[in-house]
């Protein structure tokens, strides 16, 4: 079976330790998590969003190990193409000169970016989407110079009313 990208999402106890328990699950079986996004939700718990590369039986193996973590509450597997599926990044670009200047804040623009810090010589831009919109984004601002940058991982939500619950 070929690799292809999984998202995994758990609801797990807000609290600490739960991170490092699920990381190091992962490491023990040399998997390498692509990235990884965990916040708080509305019910008082964690949801974390993991991304992965692999094979469908492996990833099935891990959904299952990381269900018998005794601070996961609930654990599956998201389809693409049945859920929303964001990442966001701050991208800080070189401006040596005004033309570069416009030329970056017209591109931001365009890719329904924001620029959210100005000094003399830099900018950076708030751009969210798909990993491919921000991977399209930075590529077109390497050619200024792109002279620090951060992305949060993937998020994601099963669409319409579906949703991970709790037993």
């Amino acid at each position: 079976m070929a690799n292809q990208t999984w998202i995994i999402a758990a609801l797990v106890e807000h609290k600490p330790g739960v991170l490092y328990k699920v990381s190091n699950m992962f490491r023990r079986r040399s998997f390498n998590i692509e990235s990884i996004s965990v916040g708080p939700t509305e019910q008082g718990m964690a949801r974390m969003t993991i991304t992965v590369t692999g094979d469908e039986s492996t990833v099935e193996q891990l959904v299952k190990q990381m269900a018998k973590l005794v601070d996961i509450i609930k654990v599956s597997t998201l389809e693409s193409g049945n859920s929303v599926i964001r990442e966001l990044a701050l991208v800080k670009v070189h401006i040596p000169n005004t033309t570069a200047r416009s030329d970056v804040i017209q591109y931001a623009n365009i890719f329904r970016g924001r620029v959210v810090d100005v000094s003399p010589e830099s900018l950076i831009i708030e751009v969210t989407g798909t990993s491919d919109k921000i991977n399209a984004f930075i590529e077109l601002m390497r050619s200024f110079g792109v002279m620090e940058l951060a992305r949060t991982g993937i998020t994601a939500l099963i669409r319409g009313p579906k949703m991970i619950k709790v037993k």
